[in-house]
């Protein structure tokens, strides 16, 4: 018997969720983000079906994520956000984001030791305050990598920080500072050709930035990040279903305690499952007591805390349940529905890290009509 979970992947509904994408961006080319082994998703298949369907890159985080892609066969363009590994860069025909000039130097030098030419984005800091070229000096730091034979600048990128806000205002400011950077340098002769700064949240509501092209993440995968209820309905579809077996079924008297540290206590005859999930499976802890699964088309609340391996849930309620049931952590079964972003409220947490606590631990099945 295998342990934990199975997360089942629908390939479709990743594919309709790229459709809204472009909908809402008028047809803007899509920089998919796979980073975090797609969110949790399984970024080899992700992005299969993703480079399918047209998207016209692949964003990963690090160096070894973009190589994992390449020898499984993926051909398309693969940008490199934060690693910009100069022997992989090159060995794998990526495309890496640079941040800093020191970098920009050491890749120019191996590329032109190579005879090579590479292609790269830069990014701006544009008050994320994590990584990029920021500042008045920016735009000196920028034509200095422009000179530089071996590499030429395909394209230009920021972040925001707080797209997802009600109060735009801030990203709103990221966006004048990145279009000033870019006015300058078409001023002094360098023009971008891509110019992208649109997460998902932004996609939504920002389409001021949505610029040459957009960088959509967690809305691929069916969420979206915005916390304003006047935000657009983008039809998103959650791709990732999580479930778990019953593995064993007890009838205990009322007064029994379920569960390490007596956190919940039987009021009633209850019957109590015990279904193959738990932290170790990334169920998180933060759900004892605090989380509902669905069995036979019904919520269920968890009883007492998840353990490493196992999770038991009051059934009480329910009619004719035998061990061959299986519990849907996330996902809809029957009319109900229990997705990342309630999971993430009762937690306090974001749905971001749901899916990829739950699916990077599971096994998964890629499930697709087409």
């Amino acid at each position: 018997m295998n342990r934990g979970t199975v997360a089942e992947i629908d390939l479709d509904a990743l594919s309709g969720n790229l459709a809204t994408i472009k909908r809402l961006t008028h047809n803007r080319p899509v920089i998919a983000v796979v980073k975090a082994d797609a969110y949790g998703h399984g970024a080899l298949e992700i992005s299969r079906r993703l480079s399918r369907d047209g998207v016209a890159a692949l964003a990963v985080a690090f160096t070894g994520e973009a190589k994992m892609l390449r020898e499984a066969g993926v051909t398309g363009p693969l940008l490199v956000l934060f690693d910009p590994d100069v022997d992989d860069i090159l060995r794998y025909d990526l495309t890496p984001v640079i941040a800093d000039r020191r970098t920009a130097e050491l890749l120019a030098r191996e590329a032109e030791r190579r005879s090579r030419t590479i292609g790269v984005h830069i990014k701006l800091d544009t008050g994320m305050g994590r990584l990029g070229l920021s500042g008045s000096g920016a735009v000196g730091e920028i034509l200095a990598i422009a000179g530089l034979r071996g590499i030429v600048i395909e394209g230009m990128m920021s972040h925001f920080s707080e797209a997802d806000l009600a109060d735009v205002s801030f990203a709103t400011m990221q966006i004048e500072r990145f279009n000033r950077v870019r006015s300058e340098l078409s001023g002094k002769g360098v023009a971008v050709r891509i110019a992208h700064m649109a997460n998902s949240a932004a996609v939504m509501t920002l389409p001021e930035a949505h610029l040459h092209a957009v960088r959509p993440g967690i809305m691929l995968y069916g969420y979206s990040s915005i916390e304003s209820p006047a935000a657009p309905d983008a039809a998103l579809s959650p791709v990732m279903t999580v479930k778990a077996r019953i593995v064993a079924l007890r009838r205990l008297p009322a007064g029994t305690p379920v569960s390490y540290g007596r956190t919940f206590v039987t009021r009633r005859e209850s019957l109590i499952g015990v279904i193959s999930a738990g932290y170790a499976d990334g169920f998180s802890r933060r759900c004892s007591n605090n989380a509902d699964v669905l069995v036979r088309g019904r919520r269920v609340p968890v009883a007492g805390r998840v353990c490493m391996d196992l999770t038991m849930v009051d059934l009480t309620d329910l009619p004719d349940i035998d061990e061959r049931d299986e519990a849907v952590i996330i996902g809809r079964q029957g009319d109900e529905t229990i997705d990342a972003a309630e999971v993430a409220r009762r937690i306090g947490t974001i749905p971001y890290e749901i899916l990829l606590s739950l699916g990077s631990r599971a096994k998964r099945v890629y499930n697709t009509s087409t």
